[in-house]
């Protein structure tokens, strides 16, 4: 007999609807799975018949063939556990076909029947309700994260004997829809994120924040051990504007296809910060694998990616940063497959100033030249021509950690970010534009317009400065963020200069 029962595969963070099909007949008693399955795909011909077996269903001794359709597709996970034993139970005219007709099945079965966690169940069940599905049985833990899609039904299966129980008697209480509101999430800001007013006497560096917040520019500190820039970093989730629904649904689903979801969490609802140990690895950093899964770059999509230490990670791990800070997106081509995953993070780096961190004090430095050199040259032009702002911090004076003035705080800066960021909805209103960062060359261009007192003195910096193209481009995205800030319509000389004064000292990096 031949029944067909509907999954989905993985396609970067994507899903794509897949028909298992399964034919029973006589012949010689084999189990074979077809259709580009992946290892864990194949172990499922054991883990389905113990499942059957402890639930006191024996299989027949027959040919049983289960077909992947399309079979092109590369299918990995052990999500295909679920659908394979539905269909199985569907042939041996154990299940009604009308009953498991238009439900999208998707779980991981354990040998005693137990419906195990999977991940991509959020990409999955979005793409069930695009085709038209109505329903989606998934694992229990696993139904919260499905349930954030509006117009299918999502039910939570713990075991394998309550889904053939609910398929025979059809009683909704037996796997009742779970309903999710996402708003909840949304209503407070994350609380363990602490407040700037705990960093002392660097105000030059927490206006570099401020910046970077509202436009989402990269940053780079630099600075000695125990200045304060790991301190300002872990910060500056706290003052960036809240996820919107879209946002975190993107973002969960990034996290749900890494398989990295919180336990009993159906919903990243705040910015993230991942900060990497600097011997991560390119694969680990940008994403890939023999079983394609998002990095850390994508884990951090929307949120903050913070590389501490900057030169003390490979060189080949720095530079692969260049494609994602440009395009947003991170494509993997493989012989086997093709995904692409999104990359739009706000980049924050820190680094000292020389490999034992206190140049120029000789009094602690004893770096030669030469190992500054070869330190500071870790790091590319092409890297730093595409970070935004660059800000160095100073040894704290004792006057300002014994000082009451707690300069600027969380809140304050908050308020400014915000402020910053109205300006840019009203002005990127129904173009796809979110940040002043985002802005593409011609854009720049027609968007920070200056007027011939700001031409002359653009002009000026070009040619002092030797700015490329691109920096030229970035400065001018800088002073618009900071004409935002300020709550100005028109980008002044005071906005151009200050954006110039955080720009990377490229002959600072190239001759020290």
């Amino acid at each position: 007999m031949f029944t067909e029962t509907l999954s989905a595969t993985l396609q970067g963070i994507n899903a794509l609807i897949v028909h298992v099909e399964t034919d029973i007949s006589n012949g010689l008693p084999v189990f074979n799975i077809v259709g580009s399955p992946g290892t864990e795909i194949r172990e499922a011909r054991d883990r389905i018949r113990a499942a059957l077996k402890n639930n006191d269903i024996l299989l027949p001794p027959q040919r049983i063939t289960i077909n992947l359709s399309p079979g092109d597709l590369k299918k990995d996970g052990t999500g295909y556990d679920l659908p394979i034993a539905i269909g199985i139970l569907t042939a041996m005219n154990y299940l009604d076909p009308d009953a498991v007709s238009g439900i999208l099945f998707l779980g991981e079965i354990g040998l005693n029947g137990e419906i195990r966690s999977v991940r991509g169940v959020l990409p999955v069940v979005t793409a069930a309700a695009k085709e038209g599905i109505k329903e989606c049985i998934v694992p229990a833990d696993n139904a919260g994260e499905g349930a954030m899609i509006p117009g299918i039904k999502v039910r939570g299966a713990s075991s394998l004997e309550e889904v053939i129980e609910y398929l025979i008697t059809g009683r909704e209480e037996i796997l009742p829809a779970v309903s999710a509101d996402p708003k909840p999430v949304f209503d407070n800001r994350d609380e363990r994120i602490p407040d700037f007013a705990q960093v002392k006497g660097q105000e030059r560096a927490k206006r570099a924040a401020v910046i970077s917040a509202a436009g989402f520019h990269s940053l780079l500190m630099t600075g000695p051990p125990g200045a304060g820039k790991s301190m300002i970093a872990r910060r500056i989730p706290g003052i960036l504007p809240p996820l919107s629904l879209p946002e975190a649904l993107e973002l969960t689903a990034i996290y749900s296809v890494a398989g990295c979801m919180p336990k009993g969490k159906a919903l990243i609802g705040s910015r993230t910060f991942q900060a990497p140990h600097h011997s991560v690895t390119r694969t680990a950093l940008v994403g890939g694998g023999q079983y394609p899964k998002p990095g850390i770059i994508s884990l951090a999509h929307r949120s903050v990616l913070f590389l501490d230490e900057l030169p003390e990670f490979g060189r080949d791990t720095i530079e692969c940063l260049r494609q994602p800070l440009e395009d947003k997106m991170i494509s993997i081509s493989r012989v086997r497959y093709n995904v692409e995953y999104p990359a739009d993070f706000l980049l924050i780096c820190a680094m000292n100033p020389c490999p034992c961190g206190y140049y120029p004090d000789r009094g602690k430095c004893s770096c030669t030249e030469n190992e500054i050199k070869k330190y500071l040259g870790r790091i590319s032009g092409p890297i730093l021509d595409r970070i935004d702002l660059c800000t160095e911090l100073k040894n704290v004076d004792m006057a300002d950690m014994r000082s009451d003035d707690k300069g600027l705080t969380s809140a304050e800066m908050t308020e400014m970010v915000e402020r910053a960021r109205k300006a840019q909805e009203e002005r990127y209103k129904g173009t796809g534009i979110r940040f002043n960062s985002d802005l593409k060359a011609d854009e720049t261009d027609r968007i920070c317009r200056l007027r011939p007192k700001e031409e002359k003195l653009m002009e000026g910096l070009y040619k002092k400065l030797g700015l490329s193209a691109r920096s030229y481009h970035r400065i001018l995205k800088v002073s618009r963020t900071i004409a935002d800030i300020e709550g100005s319509e028109d980008i002044t000389a005071e906005h151009l200069l200050e954006a110039s004064s955080y720009r990377p000292d490229l002959d600072y990096f190239r001759n020290t």
